[in-house]
């Protein structure tokens, strides 16, 4: 099961993240993440949240609504996918979760990290966490980086990159990793030990 859970990001084309969206997923809006769903003609099943950054006049009587204090340990957005675990969401696709904030992006791209298979997409950029392994199919052409986020990657392993890495190393801190080029339909990245960050751009 997937939740998808849109955030109050900065969004400049909602054409190119709703084509994300599949009909069975399970909408969850982190605050004002109600704004862009609305705009992109989507009714949410869950809305979570403070409530400071949504439209007051956005009024679901039949969605679900968990409301927290201003005042609270986590982002609306962390408490968004805190809630998809619990309830058994095993795949996590996150929408509207980067922009103007800088800390809520880096945030938003770690929270990744709590999820069994979880993805960020926006208009330009997906972002997947590698813990172990990852398999991307379907993006020849797109630029893809590595970027360790817990210390050094080791025993890098990778098919289908122009440059590939043959049980390398990548340290955390320095750009080897940058603008590789996925060159075929599949595309599989494994790791030995470490964590980090792939993320893909489409060249735009």
């Amino acid at each position: 099961m997937r939740a998808v859970i849109i955030g109050n990001g900065t969004v400049r084309s909602y054409e190119k993240i709703k084509k994300y969206i599949k009909a069975d997923d399970f909408i969850i809006c982190a605050d004002g993440g109600i704004n862009h769903a609305v705009k992109m003609d989507i009714k949410p099943d869950i809305l979570i949240g403070d409530f400071d950054s949504s439209n007051p006049e956005l009024v679901f009587e039949d969605v679900g609504r968990i409301e927290y204090p201003a005042r609270k340990d986590f982002t609306d957005g962390e408490l968004c996918v805190k809630y998809a675990a619990e309830h058994g969401y095993d795949e996590v696709l996150l929408l509207a979760m980067t922009g103007t904030r800088a800390d809520h992006t880096l945030n938003n791209m770690l929270m990744l990290s709590q999820c069994e298979h979880g993805m960020s997409a926006e208009e330009y950029n997906e972002i997947y966490y590698l813990k172990n392994k990852i398999i991307i199919e379907n993006k020849e052409g797109m630029t893809l980086s590595i970027i360790p986020v817990k210390g050094n990657l080791t025993g890098i392993t990778t098919k289908g990159l122009e440059y590939p890495l043959n049980n390398e190393a990548l340290y955390f801190g320095e750009s080897r990793g940058n603008s590789n080029v996925i060159i075929s339909d599949y595309c599989e990245i494994t790791v030995s030990g470490g964590e980090g960050l792939v993320i893909l751009n489409n060249g735009e």
